[in-house]
């Protein structure tokens, strides 16, 4: 149960160090040498490729908007139905949906496939995979849009 509550930590601030903007937090909810892998795009391989990565999606929502609109830039993620399915002493592995709320309503929606492993109080996430099943014709965040779901 401890594990289980520590992975849902790193899980909640992975999702609100991203949605502040603070890269170098999300980084640090990866190993050092972590893994992020979005379906369509070459793994992303240390937490500096990733923060690299990430500063051009942020970097890009906020060139796209005007003052006003940049005002009330919403960027919400939430996670549901967060399913372990291995769990033991030295590794997890998770599922879970996700769902991107920005300024123009639901942006895109998704699944999140990880492993994690155990780094002192706390587990981090050795290897993510980000698959984005549907994205907003205007989407403001997803790199590539999906209009439909995908098997």
């Amino acid at each position: 149960m401890i594990a289980r509550g520590q992975i849902r930590d790193t899980l909640a601030r992975y999702n609100w160090s991203g949605d502040a903007g603070r890269l170098d937090g999300l980084a640090e909810t990866f190993c050092a040498d972590g893994v992020l892998e979005i379906r369509g795009l070459e793994p992303l391989r240390g937490r500096a490729e990733i923060v690299a990565f990430l500063r051009g999606v942020t970097g890009n929502v906020a060139s796209s908007a005007d003052i006003k609109a940049l005002a009330k830039l919403i960027v919400r993620h939430n996670i549901a139905n967060v399913l372990f399915t291995g769990l033991t002493p030295k590794e997890a592995h998770v599922c879970a949906y996700f769902t991107v709320v920005t300024g123009i309503g639901l942006d895109h929606f998704g699944r999140y496939r990880d492993v994690f492993v155990p780094d002192g109080d706390t587990w981090l996430i050795k290897h993510r995979k980000v698959s984005t099943d549907w994205a907003a014709a205007d989407s403001t965040m997803a790199r590539t849009a999906p209009t439909r779901l995908r098997e």
